[in-house]
């Protein structure tokens, strides 16, 4: 009887101990978000989710193919993969400190004591002091120990280091996001600058054969030399455009380079050849406000590094409470080898232990003060990261429909252009004007064919800014991600 309540006295102390230390779990914060974006985009499902590839929706198998390449071989994205191997091996060691702890040890020692000062001082049978000499000692055991987790501090580390895991997932998903945006922003940087590089020497061809025709005018005496002088300044003005836009092309080559974990210029075979890239028809459905919660790397980051320093707040209130530690061990012990293996060389203890650190409460307390701290800044830095991801949304769609408009815009003005080239022709087939006014209307459309190529290509960057902001292209293996 007595030996039954004493078990009861013991359930209801370690109930009552566990009571007192559980924290309150971890529970994600809900943010205060719009119902819509200010561009009046419909809260329709979204097209773009974490795991699409949307840069196969421009249709370019070279992009595609460089993309595959950056995502094998670029620095950034590998670095990310060894900061996760590194968190992985993090929670692995967090979660073996759960289990109970088992060494093996083994020793051999041979000692002499001191004549002088023998200890412990030998009597044998008959009264006599047995002088001290050399002894043998053979020793072989095991050694346990449990640490029973009442209070939760060590499975808030494991939580701890288990949301540092996800983060670190997170953070490469926002590496790889990031890659490929920029793979795409310069793959059709380059390809804009190769449309303008021609469109620009065209021009100059243009020009060139206007100046000519003014040189042939002049020395009729049908022109002044102010307009000649004027030409020519027009034709320097044009083809002073070349170097700087192979400049830009140059830079953009090895800007891919470098993406693809090469040398810069390293693909300037590939991408010699000129190729159109074709603007996509309409802007992909953006879903709701809420949807970038579950889409975008960089938020689900910040949401698990919140849920770490909450999880290491209940790591240092566990440090007020007692820590009980149950240890024990078994091991033989026999001065002659020979007696080793004998029943009475076996040796063995076990029992509870209570650590309680009383007198550091100040400073566990001020511990728990800079977790709370860090929980709060975490959380700060969570809706900073929201209203970032906000900003740019709302940035990529008025980008995106305002290059639109200027695109409907461009192409109304070379349409214009390009019949105003066939009139001046007519009008010159017909005799009713010269052929400057033919090249001066084919200088127009050249030069409104190359705003809408820029503006072409600026709709292209702008498309993939939606995309980034919408935060497709990325995931994390099934089973490691955070909720």
């Amino acid at each position: 009887m007595t030996a039954l309540r004493g078990r009861i006295f013991a359930a209801a102390l370690c109930l009552l101990l566990a009571g007192c230390a559980v924290s309150a779990d971890y529970r994600p914060p809900r943010p205060d978000l719009p119902p819509r974006w200010s561009m009046g985009e419909e809260a329709g499902a979204p097209l773009v989710t974490a795991e699409t590839p949307w840069w196969t929706a421009f249709g370019d198998p070279l992009l595609n193919a460089l993309i595959d390449r950056a995502l094998r071989a670029n620095p950034d994205v590998r670095l990310a993969e060894a900061r996760v191997l590194e968190a992985r091996a993090r929670r692995g060691a967090a979660t073996g400190s759960l289990a109970p702890s088992l060494d093996a040890r083994g020793s051999f020692t041979r000692e002499r004591e001191s004549r002088n000062a023998p200890n412990p001082v030998l009597v044998r049978p008959g009264g006599e002091v047995e002088p001290p000499g050399t002894e043998n000692l053979f020793q072989a055991g095991f050694d346990a120990s449990w640490e029973l987790d009442l209070f939760g501090g060590k499975r808030r580390a494991v939580e701890a280091v288990q949301a540092d895991l996800e983060s670190a997932l997170y953070e490469r998903g926002g590496v790889v996001l990031t890659l490929v945006a920029e793979v795409s922003r310069n793959y059709f940087e380059l390809r804009g600058i190769q449309r303008q590089s021609r469109l620009a020497a065209t021009s100059v061809a243009v020009q060139r054969d206007s100046l000519a025709l003014l040189r042939a005018r002049f020395a009729a005496g049908m022109a002044t030399d102010l307009e000649v002088v004027r030409a020519e300044a027009e034709v320097e003005r044009r083809a002073s455009l070349l170097p700087s836009l192979d400049f830009s092309y140059r830079k953009a080559l090895h800007r891919l380079g470098v993406l693809l974990g090469e040398a810069p210029g390293a693909f300037a075979g590939e991408l010699q050849p000129e190729s159109i890239i074709p603007v996509p028809s309409g802007m992909p459905p953006v879903g709701a406000p809420s949807d970038i919660l579950r889409q975008r790397p960089d938020l689900r980051r910040a949401e698990r590094q919140l849920a770490a320093a909450s999880a290491r707040v209940g790591v240092a209130k566990a440090d007020l409470y007692p820590r009980f530690v149950v240890s024990g061990s078994l091991a033989l012990a026999s001065e002659e080898f020979g007696d080793f293996s004998d029943r009475g060389s076996v040796l063995w203890s076990i029992g509870p232990s209570i650590i309680w650190p009383i007198f550091q409460r100040g400073r566990i307390v001020a511990r728990i003060e800079v977790r709370d701290a860090q929980e709060q800044q975490a959380l700060i830095a969570y809706r900073r990261v929201i209203l970032d991801a906000l900003e740019d949304m709302e940035n990529a769609l008025a980008g995106y429909r305002d290059e639109a408009d200027r695109r409907a815009a461009l192409i109304k003005a070379v349409d214009a252009d390009r019949r105003n080239v066939v009139f001046a022709r007519g009008r010159y087939q017909g005799g009713l004007t010269d052929f400057r006014e033919v090249l001066v209307a084919e200088s127009n459309l050249l030069q409104a064919q190359g705003e809408l190529a820029q503006s072409e290509t600026n709709l292209l960057l702008a498309l993939v800014a939606l995309y980034k902001a919408l935060g497709g292209g990325w995931s994390v293996p099934a089973g490691e991600g955070g909720e």
